[in-house]
């Protein structure tokens, strides 16, 4: 089957940031290098700094220098990149901009087709929107796309507002808002795993699975972002949108068809379904953690309170795990897990789903454990799926061994797995919202997690720092599992290998 080679221009307000260069220009250059883009394409970059056409195609080509064998490409790749310097509160440098990507219609031969790509600070997101539509960039013969990275709002109200004034501008299924998990190879596996195999899907509810855990750890601290993440933390940063994400794909019953609207509807579903809590509940289903000092892979690592831009006595959370109650039919009764966190033991993306023990296990030896059935999807940094089995390796045995069947999706051509901005730029050329986040599943988000923030931001934490860098976060973390009988399954190389 031959690609699709939409013709587009990509206008990228904050061109000259850290996301642009690090994910946004390798990413087209992937696109360009796979042969599903046309010659027929720009990019116009937009910024504060007084930069050059020059200057920025130099800086695109050191950010896609790490090609083997691409010195021609990267050349005539970068030919496509024009800079424009760029108030986004002044009305003139729109009327510039829409100039230039008249003019770049023309050159190219672009059907006035727009992409525009906001990766700079959220506060400027409506200003944008407006002035886009009032300067009449949006009016062209072709279509208009806008494209928001997250944080959508810091709270449920601040969202509202944003997203009323961006609607002012752009109709919904015009707005793009970016979670680059759901560009992730794995994560959309998620619903082949569950909706392709007779062997899952039978079994994918209450009278099969005890329980299912979704682990997103880092080994990274906040580093120079402290300013940023004392107003956002673990809970506005991940759960919000990862993970919750991850939580409605996993739960969510078959659509009826695979069309953007069918899946939204049933992820919104799930969200709806989710067990709220009242601000006097939230200690008994999150546990909040905070790293301090630690080792980390041989080397003594500083607390977050040590770090740059970060109160001293800071209350904000770098680490999350709750218990989630979804109260629906299929799910009534099964807690689903998560935890989220910095400066952990693994960099791991992991979803764990245990199966019920059979009520008599006939090979169970009482000198072992009970080994119970799980399916591991693994999302990052190892792609693949693990199923723990048992089965008889010694003859003639009366018990039975744990025994790891594995599919490793990456493992054989790691950079041929399409990264998840990759995947989510092409989508958007293609107008498929698939794996882009609905307002509708934005705003359960924030009431869910509206709760949490209320409850931790209204009492201090009397423990913090309460988990050692180099940990798998605090005890209450695993407290809060043994409660209800079960415990944390190893995530990263341990669960992804099979174990003698």
């Amino acid at each position: 089957m031959t690609n699709v080679q939409p013709k587009s221009i990509i206008v990228i307000f904050g061109a000259t940031g850290d996301l642009a260069k690090r994910k946004l220009f390798p990413s087209i250059f992937r696109l360009y290098k796979a042969n599903k883009l046309s010659e027929d394409f720009a990019v116009v970059g937009v910024a504060r700094r007084p930069w050059t056409n020059d200057e920025l195609r130099e800086n695109v080509k050191k950010s896609v220098s790490s090609f083997k064998n691409s010195d021609a490409d990267i050349e005539k790749f970068a030919s496509h990149f024009y800079y424009q310097p760029f108030d986004v509160t002044d009305v003139a440098s729109y009327q510039e901009l829409k100039s230039l990507t008249e003019s770049l219609d023309e050159q190219y031969n672009v059907p006035g087709n727009r992409i525009f790509y906001l990766a700079m600070a959220p506060e400027f997101f409506g200003t944008i929107a407006s002035n886009l539509k009032n300067e009449g960039l949006t009016q062209t013969d072709g279509w208009s796309r806008l494209v928001i990275e997250k944080p959508f709002g810091h709270d449920y109200p601040s969202a509202k507002e944003l997203n009323e004034q961006i609607r002012h501008a752009f109709k919904e299924d015009q707005i793009y808002r970016i979670d680059h998990y759901l560009g992730k190879e794995m994560v959309q596996n998620i619903e082949v795993i569950r909706f392709a195999n007779a062997l899952f899907e039978p079994m994918w509810n209450n009278q099969y699975i005890s329980n299912i855990q979704i682990t997103s750890s880092e080994t990274l601290g906040v580093e120079d972002r402290g300013r940023y993440y004392e107003s956002s933390g673990a809970l506005r940063d991940m759960v919000q949108n990862h993970m919750l994400q991850m939580v409605a794909l996993l739960a969510m019953e078959p659509p009826i068809k695979l069309t953007p609207e069918e899946i939204r509807s049933e992820k919104v579903k799930v969200l709806r379904a989710l067990r709220s809590l009242s601000v006097d509940e939230v200690d008994d289903y999150f546990v909040r953690g905070q790293y301090g000092k630690g080792v980390l892979e041989g080397e003594e690592v500083i607390g977050y309170r040590e770090g740059n831009s970060v109160d001293p006595e800071s209350n904000t959370a770098t680490f999350v795990s709750g218990k989630l109650m979804i109260d629906n039919f299929r799910w009534a009764g099964v807690p689903i897990y998560i935890r989220t966190g910095k400066r952990m033991k693994e960099k791991a993306t992991t979803i764990v789903v245990q199966f019920k023990d059979l009520p008599m296990n006939l090979y169970f030896n009482k000198d072992k454990e009970i080994h119970p059935n799980l399916l591991v999807i693994h999302i990052q940094p190892e792609e693949g799926i693990t199923l723990h089995l048992n089965a008889r390796k010694t003859p003639g045995a009366t018990s039975s061994t744990p025994i790891n069947l594995n599919y490793c999706n990456n493992c054989g051509d790691k950079m041929n797995t399409p990264e998840a901005y990759e995947r989510l730029i092409y989508d958007c050329m293609l107008g498929d919202a698939t794996n882009f986040t609905h307002w509708d599943e934005v705003a359960l988000s924030w009431k869910f997690v509206d709760t949490i923030s209320e409850a931790w931001e209204s009492t201090k934490a009397q423990n913090f720092p309460n988990y050692e860098s180099g940990s798998m976060g605090p005890k209450e973390s695993d407290a809060l599992l043994a409660e209800d009988g079960f415990h944390w399954w190893p995530v990263g190389e341990d669960n992804f290998s099979p174990k003698e």
